[in-house]
């Protein structure tokens, strides 16, 4: 408004100060600073939304045959529209290749889920049993079936060999009783008392075994943690007098574990799948065994 007042001949006088053609220049500065967005607008189009990003990788990893425009189906069904290329970028970011090659590159994990029910794992521990004649070390030999918990002790001896596993490989597929009945894999490390006759018993009886790569305790997570639980909350409490004692102390364990004993792996539950009755009103009792070593508490019928 005071340069409208001067005048643009008065303007041109004071040159040196400010040009009459400086004032538009200035005003449409101003105007596009009012409406300049830049400062609160992201670098290029937005990024998926993480939850959306993990859904697809999830799909991806848990369903291996799946591609690209799958996948994409899949997210459509759950209210969600992506691309094949923003898909394939995720995927690409990830690390995770395309269908075809994650079919040929099955994890450890993937194997066990998808044929849960039907794996069962083997393994070995020692004992040193206190005897008139010093100590003697036992080789104990039990197998799980790794969807249940459910274990069994194959057998407690001095002299581990050849002829023993393969007694054992016997005993374990046996049709009426064998632990093993309805397994179809059973999981073992390369401890050599798993022999080759021992393996060729099983695939006979239509198990096959599995031997685990060198040095991978953790690809036989079930069995170690039996190992773990027996170790410390029963025999570290007690020291092996005979072999019938040390057979009794593993026999009261094993009950034990699948009847008294809560497992984490299975909601906290017992292997049966039995609660508490919170109705119940009678009085708590304690059943000990091995001399209070191991305890469960129960209500008493009313």
């Amino acid at each position: 408004m005071a340069a409208k007042k001067v005048g643009r001949a008065k303007l041109s006088e004071i040159e040196p100060i400010v040009t009459p053609d400086n004032l538009p220049r200035w005003y449409r500065k101003l105007v596009a600073q009012k409406y300049d967005g830049s400062t609160r607008r992201g670098p290029g189009r937005p990024r998926t939304a993480i939850a959306i990003r993990s859904l697809v990788v999830r799909m991806a990893e848990e369903n291996l045959g799946w591609g690209y425009t799958r996948i994409r189906g899949a997210l459509f069904n759950i209210g969600h529209d992506l691309g094949r290329s923003t898909i394939k970028r995720i995927l690409d970011e990830h690390g995770i290749e395309p269908a075809p090659e994650r079919r040929r590159k099955i994890s450890w994990n993937q194997f066990l889920r998808s044929h849960w029910g039907a794996i069962a794992a083997t393994d070995f521990f020692t004992v040193e049993v206190l005897t008139v004649r010093g100590l003697v070390r036992y080789m104990v030999l039990f197998v799980i079936d790794l969807k249940t918990r459910r274990g069994a002790i194959a057998d407690i001896g001095r002299q581990a060999n050849g002829v023993w596993m393969e007694q054992l490989a016997r005993n374990l597929t046996d049709v009426d009783d064998g632990f093993l009945r309805g397994a179809s894999y059973l999981i073992h490390d390369r401890d050599p008392l798993f022999t080759a006759e021992f393996r060729r018993i099983l695939r006979a009886s239509g198990v096959d075994p599995l031997r685990l790569p060198a040095r991978s305790p953790n690809l036989n997570a079930y069995a170690e943690r039996f190992v773990h639980s027996i170790k410390s909350e029963c025999l570290a409490q007690i020291i092996p007098l005979s072999e019938r004692h040390l057979r009794k102390v593993v026999t009261e364990f094993t009950e034990h574990y699948h009847l008294e004993r809560n497992h984490q792996g299975l909601e906290n539950c017992l292997i049966d799948g039995r609660r508490s009755d919170r109705t119940r009103t009678g009085m708590i009792r304690r059943h000990e065994r091995l001399g209070g070593t191991l305890n469960y508490y129960y209500r008493e019928a009313a």
